[in-house]
């Protein structure tokens, strides 16, 4: 009799990626980046992230992948004044962000609204309300609100109630998803119809990676932190959630959906992936390094 035949291992396969750091020198210094070996990779990608820096992928099975230096020190050489023009822009950012968290919200400190930068001005309320109220607007230098006057700039006022003890951020935070609320739903609004779509329940979040979601259901969900950025920017994720009830997943049929309602989409999302620090940093407790 013979034996029993052994029941063969499944093969193991390797890592879809994986990821080392790496230092060069280039004219302009030593650089340091991410390179990432992907056997999902066809050519050889460049990204300047916001959160991660300098990202470099090439195809795991490209001839002399292991041999990075001969393949990626040279690409990098060719491109280094646009690598480094991205990691000075995201320095700024970050710098510039860093008076709008919570704490650091003072008088002075700078904030988007609706894709425009303003100036936070916080001031005591001089009636008798129980609670903060805010309000935006343009303003001269000397602080009037509301008159549009040449010259002057955008303003935000935080006017406090001394019988409000919520924190300046938590304020701010819930004046400005009211707006969001209000500007989503009119997007979705405009839209819907004219796709067909019949979304379900709307809810405002706060997520750290994804700007919406949609479910299989038809419910939507969005950052609230889209209000900061311009308005084509938030229109772009609503039709894109939208178009999610049309189709699912990301191939050409979808993106020909979003396309038929903001042919330059592309452009929209390019600017959310390159302030995304920046907006995730407004009024965070913990804003991002």
């Amino acid at each position: 009799m013979s034996p029993a035949a052994r029941p063969s291992r499944p093969a193991v396969r390797p890592p879809a990626v994986t990821e080392s750091i790496e230092r060069t020198i280039l004219p302009g210094g030593p650089l340091t980046y991410t390179l990432r070996r992907s056997h999902r990779a066809h050519r050889l990608r460049l990204v300047v992230d916001p959160r991660r820096g300098v990202v470099v992928t090439i195809p795991a099975r490209r001839p002399g992948a292991r041999d990075a230096a001969a393949h990626v020190e040279p690409f990098l050489r060719e491109r280094e004044p646009w690598i480094r023009g991205h990691l000075a822009r995201h320095e700024q950012e970050r710098a510039a962000v860093a008076g709008a968290s919570a704490e650091a919200l003072v008088d002075g400190a700078r904030l988007r609204l609706r894709g425009v930068v303003h100036v936070l001005r916080v001031e005591p309320d001089d009636g008798q309300a129980r609670r903060s109220s805010v309000l935006s607007g343009w303003s001269a230098l000397d602080g009037a609100n509301g008159v549009a006057i040449a010259g002057g700039v955008s303003e935000i006022v935080v006017r406090v109630s001394l019988a409000d003890r919520r924190p300046l951020a938590t304020v701010l935070e819930a004046w400005l998803r009211e707006r969001a609320v209000a500007d989503i739903d009119a997007a979705i609004d405009r839209h819907a119809s004219a796709l067909g779509v019949s979304p379900g329940r709307v809810s405002i979040r706060d997520p750290r990676t994804r700007w919406g979601s949609a479910s299989r259901s038809g419910r939507l969900a969005f950052s609230w932190r889209l209000v900061l950025a311009p308005p084509e920017a938030l229109e772009t994720v609503v039709v894109h959630e939208l178009a999610h009830l049309l189709v699912f997943g990301h191939g050409p049929g979808f993106w020909a959906v979003v396309a038929s309602r903001i042919p330059d989409h592309l452009a929209w999302r390019r600017w959310l992936r390159e302030h995304s620090v920046e907006l995730h940093a407004a009024l965070a407790a913990d804003p991002p390094g």
